[in-house]
């Protein structure tokens, strides 16, 4: 089994929605397929972040009804505006986070970040998951709050590797061959949302290929590979076609953003192999 991680910006759209059913009909074997929330989605819900803990609803709710407003465009493109399945969890997702924003915001902001934030990943997965399904890529959608167990520190959750190991190994072993959950996030022992860090939807993926001791775990972003520069900065950059894991935790920790600073480790530990694939270039 492998593991694939799509990014924000792989999701950005409707048609990027399309894209990862593409990429996915060419895979021949089982995957598990971690999803970031949707382009520029976690910044807009850290708006409604920042407006609730400073007793502003009205702004809150405005800004969420813009989220909502994106995604709604999203999955009408994609048709599923008649799928009563589908509309019916998503519309619970959005007023179950309307219902928590009535409620006076707690003293620890890190917690009410997290039960916030942690929805832009829900919207996500819940729509790439039904528009596969309508065109026949059937898959189980899987609730990364229930697997992945953490503690209870707030925008920085510690990973409990081994109660995650046996829940994700146990909802990864039934007839499906196509899961698809969440990146960033998590559950505590109180089942409160957790989350593990900006950025952290690598870890997320490195973390369930770690459980399920995956075959490989394919990271797709905008560029062919890991490169030795950023391509935003400089013209002559050149990808870099092998790395070891010792050096890659150090370009990591040294700024390349291609990578997650915490992703590499648990793949090292089982010897799991990173690739980096162009989800513009696909077919390459």
């Amino acid at each position: 089994m492998k593991v694939f991680k799509f990014g924000g910006a792989s999701v950005k759209d409707s048609e990027a929605v399309i894209n990862i059913k593409e990429i996915i009909k060419r895979e021949d074997s089982n995957l598990v397929i971690i999803i970031s929330a949707m382009h520029k989605t976690t910044n807009s819900l850290e708006k409604v972040w920042d407006s609730y803990i400073n007793n502003d609803l009205k702004g809150a709710i405005h800004e969420l009804d813009k989220t909502i407003d994106f995604h709604k465009e999203i999955y009408t493109k994609l048709r599923l505006s008649s799928n009563l399945v589908f509309l019916n969890y998503f519309n619970s997702l959005e007023k179950s986070l309307k219902a928590f924003l009535h409620q006076p915001p707690s003293d620890n902001y890190a917690y009410n970040y997290d039960q916030i934030v942690s929805y832009g990943e829900l919207f996500s997965t819940w729509i790439v998951s039904n528009y596969l399904e309508e065109n026949e890529v059937i898959n189980e959608w899987l609730d990364a709050r229930k697997l992945i167990s953490t503690s209870s520190h707030f925008q920085e959750a510690r990973v409990n590797w081994e109660i995650s190991r046996e829940k994700i190994r146990v909802k990864t072993n039934s007839n499906s061959s196509i899961f698809i959950s969440q990146g960033f996030i998590g559950g505590d022992a109180n089942k409160n949302t957790t989350t593990l860090g900006r950025e952290g939807s690598d870890y997320s993926a490195a973390i369930f290929a770690w459980a399920i001791d995956a075959e490989e775990l394919t990271i797709w972003k905008d560029v062919p590979g890991l490169l030795n520069a950023d391509p935003k900065v400089f013209k002559d950059t050149h990808k870099i076609d092998h790395i070891s894991y010792k050096e890659a935790i150090e370009l990591s920790y040294y700024g390349a953003s291609v990578i997650h600073p915490k992703t590499i480790k648990p793949l090292q530990n089982k010897s799991i192999p990173l690739t980096i694939k162009s989800f513009i270039n696909f077919q390459k």
